[in-house]
């Protein structure tokens, strides 16, 4: 294979997330050519309406996915957040590149901390993880759902529309936005969504010229915490449409996984932790989701509409 093409959303963070994978690509293999081909996906077309009521994030890598089976792409690179934890038969995410920061961000010009907000303050996010979490601590802000990309949120900040925002660290520095952030959430303070901070890279599954090209990426101890994470969001059936938030680091060779669900308005979070060899990140994943169904993750879930069975909606 002397060329390979990747598939990618059009948005400036979906493009440096591209250019990152075909430089690692070139880095390892000086004679490959690398094309990027950039598409705009239905969820970048809905911009003004809840992911949840259209599908959830799938609406952000089903176009891509398309191309790889219609094999008119070869790669198709995504934010691990983004990615659903069914993908569609006979594709596979063989990398999980090395983890950027995966906490959260606040934007808050003129203040110092959250706690600083004023009473009321109007804070933007299209996470319901983050409403859940931000309505926790501070139940009088007022959140309000913000999408759009980063640029878009931005200058609905500066226009003074929203006293504040919540972002992925990681996205902001790779945008070369960091002096915008006002201060880093700690994961005790905010958890982060499942696999927040690592790109991934899918291709068909028989493609094995494609799986030969892209071992060299994958970085293994990232590979492994994300896997733990989205088991929890796997057994659990919980996508978008529900506050779920899981998060695993690596400690020699233990992964020490940390989740949460809760109802969109703070009201009820339930939290736990598991630990488990990194050998089997699944298992610590399925044993962290059964911890928390027994605190009662399930009657929150049904009351959101969501199917803790273990199936992915």
């Amino acid at each position: 294979m002397s060329t390979i093409r990747i598939v990618s959303r059009k948005s400036p963070l979906a493009r440096w997330q591209a250019a990152a994978v075909r430089e690692a690509l070139c880095a390892a293999h000086p004679d490959l050519s690398v094309e990027i081909i950039g598409i705009t996906t239905e969820g970048d077309r809905r911009l003004q309406s809840r992911l949840a009521d259209f599908g959830g994030k799938g609406l952000f890598i089903k176009e891509l996915e398309q191309r790889l089976l219609d094999l008119s792409a070869d790669i198709a690179v995504h934010s691990m957040k983004d990615v659903t934890t069914s993908l569609p038969a006979g594709l596979l995410i063989p990398v999980v590149m090395a983890r950027d920061d995966p906490r959260d961000a606040l934007l808050a010009p003129g203040y110092t901390s959250l706690a600083a907000l004023p009473t009321g303050a109007v804070i933007g996010t299209s996470s319901l993880r983050r409403r859940c979490q931000l309505s926790a601590v501070r139940p009088d802000l007022r959140v309000k759902i913000l999408r759009g990309n980063v640029g878009t949120r931005l200058s609905r900040l500066d226009a003074g529309e929203y006293q504040a925002l919540v972002l992925a660290t990681a996205g902001l520095h790779r945008l070369s936005l960091h002096e915008r952030i006002t201060t880093v959430l700690e994961t005790e303070q905010m958890l982060p969504a499942v696999g927040q901070g690592a790109i991934g890279v899918e291709c068909r599954e028989d493609d094995g010229e494609a799986l030969a090209l892209l071992q060299s990426l994958d970085d293994v101890a990232t590979h492994r915490a994300v896997r733990a994470e989205r088991a929890v969001a796997h057994r659990l059936g919980a996508g978008c449409h529900a506050p779920l938030a899981a998060h695993a680091t690596m400690q020699g060779g233990t992964i020490m996984l940390r989740g949460l669900v809760g109802r969109v308005d703070g009201s009820e979070i339930v939290a736990d932790e598991a630990h488990g060899s990194a050998e089997a990140p699944e298992d610590v994943g399925y044993a962290l989701a059964e911890q928390l169904l027994q605190l009662g993750a399930g009657k929150i879930l049904a009351a959101l509409g969501a199917d803790s069975t273990g199936s992915q909606s």
